[in-house]
Parts: structure tokens; C-alpha cells; sequence
């Protein structure tokens, strides 16, 4: 995002990753890992792909060590299966979540696939709840499965997943590509919590950024592609007009109109 990026919150080049200012520590933040989507798409529609697990815990590993980080906060759906991880799910979680505490301490915000992982790793991970926490004195963090918690308001930016944001791009011979995309923009304060009302601390209203998704397998909303619906129960409302970028850090302007 180049200029136009927080700068509490810089995205890393290339990454469905940023980098977060937290004061005293060096974040580095990711949303939906949906660790296991192999297992669960075997037992949810009968595909078969080869795992990505080691692929997917090298990458983060290179990530925290590229980037210096001092932890790893991970915007919810760290696991793919709702539920209590077990079988091949629980190994690769076990195995991606020593290696990232082998180097440094381990956030998960509560996504709605992440019940059973906060249970299961309670002893490994440092959890925040479903509706948000504030991380630092200006980056709020959330999934966005549900309603924040209004205290989000009060820092300089939140940042979310659970979308998995991808825009529709069209080739010069008539056919298209998915890409995973950032959104970010200034936030409505009224959209953003259950029952309005809220304005905030700040002077001005925080910037709201939705993280693409780690994984590449997961899918997600195409917010350029008319008639789509999107996850979180304030959105698009509260992001009235976000810009889309892609992860080279291209701007591609106000995303309803990519």
C-alpha cells in the first residue's frame, strides 16, 4: 500500500501479511490460515489435494524471521475445521504452532472456526476473544465474524480478516483471474457496531483494513463481482469507501469499481 498504508500497519511486499507497530513490539499479523483445509475439504466435498502444511509453516517461519517480528498475530480461523481439531488437522496445528513459539509468542483473535484450537493450544497461545481487543494503543484487532466490541473505536486502525477479499481481474483476451486483495479505507463508526451510536475516542475515525487470506486455497468474497455478499455482519457499511489493493502493493482504486 505504499503511502497510503497506516503507519501502524505496513503490509509486507508480496505477503497476505503486514507488519504492525505495537509500541514496544513488532507485530507481524496474518488472518486466516485455515490450517488443515485439505482435511476439511476431503470430508466437506470430496476433494483430494496434497497437503500444504509444510509449505504453509516454512512461509510464516520465513515471514516472522524476515520481518524481525516479536510475535505472530493471527486474525482469526487459524484452523480450518469448526470444532476440536484431531487427526491430521491437530498434527499440522501442533506442528506450525511450535515452530512459530519456538521463536517468538503466538496471538490467536477467536475466528469462528477457532473454538476448539483455543481450547486445545490454551497453554501455547495468547487468545482474544471473539469481539476484538485493542493490541498497543492504536491497532485493534478482530476477525469479523461477529459484532466488535465498540472499544475498537478508540485506536488508529482495525484490522480484520474472515472476508478473504479477492477481486476479479479481466486479461486482454477476454478471460479473468482471481487475486487476493487488501481493503482499507476510513471507518463508518455507526456500521461497525451492533447497535451504533459510537463514535470513538480518536479525532478522527480509525482506518479499517481487511487482511487478504493467508491460505490461497480458502477462497473468499470477489468484492468487484455484482451480486456478491459479504461475511461480516457490518460489511460493506462500514467500509463505505474502501480502496482494493493487490499484494505488490498495486492501488487498484475504490473497490466497487475495480
Amino acid at each position: 500500500m505504499g503511502a497510503a498504508a497506516s503507519p501502524a500497519v505496513e503490509p509486507v511486499v508480496g505477503e497476505p501479511a503486514a507488519v504492525a507497530d505495537l509500541g514496544g513490539e513488532r507485530a507481524l499479523l496474518v488472518a486466516d490460515v485455515h490450517a488443515g483445509i485439505e482435511v476439511g475439504l476431503r470430508y466437506e466435498r470430496g476433494v483430494e489435494l496434497d497437503s500444504r502444511a509444510d509449505a504453509r509453516r516454512e512461509r510464516l517461519c520465513s515471514l516472522l524471521d524476515e520481518t524481525d517480528a516479536d510475535r505472530l498475530v493471527v486474525l482469526g480461523d487459524l484452523a480450518h475445521r469448526i470444532g476440536a481439531p484431531d487427526g491430521d488437522e491437530r498434527a499440522e496445528l501442533e506442528t506450525l504452532i511450535a515452530a512459530v513459539t519456538d521463536r517468538v509468542p503466538m496471538t490467536l483473535v477467536e475466528g469462528n472456526h477457532d473454538a476448539g484450537v483455543a481450547e486445545a493450544f490454551a497453554d501455547d497461545l495468547d487468545v482474544i476473544g471473539a469481539g476484538g481487543g485493542v493490541l498497543g494503543e492504536t491497532v485493534a484487532v478482530c476477525h469479523g465474524h461477529t459484532w466488535p466490541d465498540p472499544e475498537l473505536l478508540d485506536a488508529g486502525v482495525v484490522c480484520m480478516g474472515h472476508e478473504h477479499p479477492q477481486v476479479r481481474l479481466a486479461d486482454a483476451v477476454g478471460g479473468s483471474r482471481a487475486e487476493r486483495a487488501w481493503l482499507r479505507g476510513e471507518l463508518d463508526p455507526a456500521a461497525f457496531v451492533e447497535d451504533g451510536g459510537h463514535e470513538g475516542d480518536g479525532p478522527v475515525p480509525p482506518e479499517l483494513v481487511v487482511f487478504p487470506a493467508f491460505n490461497e486455497r480458502s477462497g473468499g468474497t470477489w468484492v468487484n463481482v455484482e451480486g456478491q455478499s459479504f461475511l461480516a455482519p457490518f460489511l460493506p457499511d462500514a467500509l463505505p469507501a474502501g480502496d482494493a489493493y493487490l499484494l505488490d502493493g498495486t492501488r487498484l482504486g475504490e473497490f466497487r469499481r475495480v
